[in-house]
């Protein structure tokens, strides 16, 4: 396609440019280089490209057991019988969960909370999946929970809640040490430093 001829008005390019500008990280001239490069994609591509969205979100939803992202009820992580079914890993985010598994140092299984308690951003903890993992406690199995929030204030703050309904609990409370930066994130954490904080991680 000859983008010289397309009307700089063009009621679809304006419409695609707007939503790519509605993802994280992409600003309005980003958001103009990925339009402009989609229509010079080959049709085929761009189609494969707009089915892919499509079925991720008709696909996709939450394991029953982790609440990560999973195509079915229950994903591969909480179906693998070879997973340490005694260890839940508490992270924040899905992205978090395969930033963990790129470390080949944790063989148990996790519990994503999808957010942080931040009462100034209106999160309580009814938002998040703490009931659910209060839930997976009742059974007896888990004998230690690992705490794997991020080093912010909304991450700790998370982190004493979790705490603090495991008072009393015949359950290891023990949280990532030292390796993470304070204001850091799990998902940009580099495989040694996420090591490392599970190999220096604490009872709480």
């Amino acid at each position: 396609m000859n983008l010289e001829h397309l009307p700089s008005t063009s009621p679809s390019l304006s419409r695609l440019i707007d939503e790519l500008n509605k993802l994280p990280g992409i600003g309005p001239k980003s958001a103009q280089r990925l339009a402009y490069h989609i229509i010079r994609l080959p049709a085929e591509e761009a189609l494969a490209l707009a089915e892919a969205i499509t079925d991720v979100k008709q696909s996709v939803g939450f394991c029953q057991r982790c609440q990560n992202l999973a195509d079915a009820s229950i994903c591969p992580i909480c179906a693998d019988s070879r997973r340490n079914q005694e260890q839940i890993c508490v992270v924040e985010d899905p992205l978090d969960v395969l930033a963990l598994e790129r470390t080949h140092c944790y063989r148990g299984l996790y519990h994503v909370l999808h957010g942080v308690i931040s009462p100034l951003n209106g999160v309580g903890p009814e938002q998040l999946k703490l009931k659910e993992l209060l839930t997976r406690l009742e059974g007896g199995q888990v004998k230690e929970l690992i705490i794997a929030t991020n080093a912010t204030l909304e991450g700790e703050a998370t982190a004493m809640y979790i705490r603090r309904h495991l008072a009393g609990r015949a359950v290891k409370v023990s949280h990532l040490a030292w390796g993470l930066p304070v204001g850091g994130s799990l998902e940009y954490a580099d495989e040694l430093t996420l090591s490392r904080a599970f190999q220096g991680r604490q009872e709480i």
